[in-house]
């Protein structure tokens, strides 16, 4: 137990280091530039991760990096500690310390869901938290069911769903592998499995009265990611391939084997057989939805699939080749934390000299990680209102307008939470900054020009970065907004 907190409290260690030195991401900035209110739901995902960087800005006083990120990193640390409790309460403490070294390897959960302003924090600890309390309620791997923990199984299911839409995918695959267990069916017959589902419910009614009261418009967004149709035959290959990138893929592999395995041994493996149904909808699912959606399927979409795995993960690992094993920790481990610290020292200092000139205008990779703060200064007098075309340009940014009476738009389709939270139709009569990014300079001013009384070239903004331009965004200055242009 003692090494497994130590993993837990170094990852921690560095996850802030990384929090602290380095600028939000696209989907962070937009996350915290869109959100200026708590609503009972937002455009991309329900309340949970707006809810906990409004709360840390509110009661800080500061959108720093650091500030807005730590109820995430706090999160990872309760994830880290469930994944331990389940591991060990299944397996035992050798498991529980593998479950956790792997979880605080994996990219995806160690840093991107364990750092980042992103709704897969919140996500991965209330989907642990159920799975504790449904092995207790279950009687799993005792065989002594406690009926009382059908609360915490709503209670977390709730939660979960009020983290990301694809929690969704797990509690179906969790139902799906009780109910096709006879001894884990007979639990059904009782009020509380009945009376936890009413409380996910009943959790959950908030995302649904937002969406009633707008249009559906987050059900339709995501909802229509798996239509359309283009057949690729390939694609569900490359999908997988991309989500062994994100997870280790001598992770991945070891992962996909135990999943299969679970299934293989049927359920009278009880364990296994739940831990595999849990995991295998949403790992399947997007791959398949791969082989026709005309929509970019995301790798980390299936993380949560893959997490509910760790637990048998880490009784594999335990009783693995111990050289190898412990070889293959040890690298992994100096490999990702060397990558967080030249990320942030990067960030921070700009030490590798040149770095940007290896990368066109406008295409350097650090214009993700580096915040626009720059632009701050920038932005002429008398300006309302800054619209962009690209909801993730608005987000960066807004970010960087923080504290600054200047409202941030999207003109076009799909402007997001940018659509609700500073609608066009609330800056009519105003004068805005357009920035004429992307696309042509002059098919900006044909298409904006007649929504104005005038529409002049402004300034060009320029991103800096320690001493460097790493991007010039052209604009214009209209005044007097007459009309919302069509999105």
């Amino acid at each position: 137990m003692k090494a497994a907190f130590i993993v837990m409290a170094v990852a921690v260690a560095f996850r802030l280091v990384l929090a602290g030195f380095t600028g939000l991401g696209i989907d962070e900035s937009y996350m915290v530039a869109a959100s200026h209110t708590f609503s009972a739901s937002y455009f991309d995902h329900p309340l949970a991760s707006w809810w906990l960087e409004l709360a840390a800005r509110r009661l800080t006083g500061s959108a720093a990096p650091i500030i807005v990120r730590l109820p995430f990193v706090l999160l990872s640390a309760v994830s880290s500690w469930l994944l331990w409790v389940i591991s060990n309460r299944l397996y035992g403490a050798r498991a529980g310390f593998w479950a956790v070294l792997a979880y605080s390897l994996s990219p995806v959960f160690s840093l991107a869901a364990g750092c980042w302003v992103l709704p897969d924090g919140p996500l991965d600890a209330a989907l642990l938290a159920f799975l504790y309390a449904l092995l207790r309620a279950l009687g799993l791997p005792d065989g002594r069911p406690a009926p009382r923990w059908w609360a915490g199984v709503g209670l977390f299911a709730g939660l979960a769903l009020l983290s990301k839409y694809n929690a969704a995918l797990v509690l179906a695959g969790a139902a799906a592998g009780v109910l096709l267990e006879p001894v884990s069916r007979r639990e059904l017959r009782r009020f509380a499995p009945w009376g936890a589902v009413l409380l996910a419910v009943a959790l959950f009614t908030p995302v649904l009265w937002w969406n009633a009261t707008h249009g559906w418009a987050s059900f339709s967004y995501q909802g229509g990611r798996a239509t359309g149709f283009r057949l690729r035959p390939l694609m569900p290959l490359t999908i997988l391939g991309g989500e062994a990138l994100f997870v280790l893929p001598w992770l991945w592999l070891p992962l996909i084997y135990l999943l299969l395995r679970g299934f293989r041994r049927g359920p009278g493996a009880r364990v296994g057989w739940l831990l595999s149904w849990a995991a295998v909808v949403p790992v399947a699912l997007f791959a398949l939805v791969g082989l026709w959606s005309s929509t970019r399927i995301l790798y980390h979409w299936a993380a949560p699939g893959y997490l509910m795995l760790f637990p048998v993960l880490g009784d594999w690992a335990s009783r693995f080749v111990p050289w190898l094993r412990d070889a293959v920790a040890r690298i992994t481990a100096v490999l990702l934390a060397g990558a967080v610290l030249v990320l942030s020292a990067e960030v921070t200092t700009g030490f590798l000299p040149h770095l940007n000139r290896l990368f066109t205008p406008g295409k350097s990779p650090m214009l993700q990680v580096v915040d626009w703060d720059s632009l701050a200064t920038q932005i002429p007098p008398g300006i309302a209102a800054v619209a962009a075309q690209r909801w993730f340009d608005a987000g960066k940014i807004g970010y960087a307008l923080r504290g600054m009476p200047v409202a941030v738009t999207v003109f076009g389709s799909p402007a997001h939470e940018f659509a609700f939270s500073t609608p066009p139709e609330s800056l009519l009569g105003k004068n805005l900054l357009l920035l004429a990014m992307p696309g042509d300079v002059m098919d900006t001013y044909r298409e904006f020009a007649p929504d104005f009384r005038t529409l002049k070239p402004g300034p060009a903004l320029t991103v800096m970065h320690n001493g460097a331009a790493l991007l010039v965004i052209p604009s214009f200055i209209g005044t007097d907004l007459r009309r919302v242009p069509p999105g």
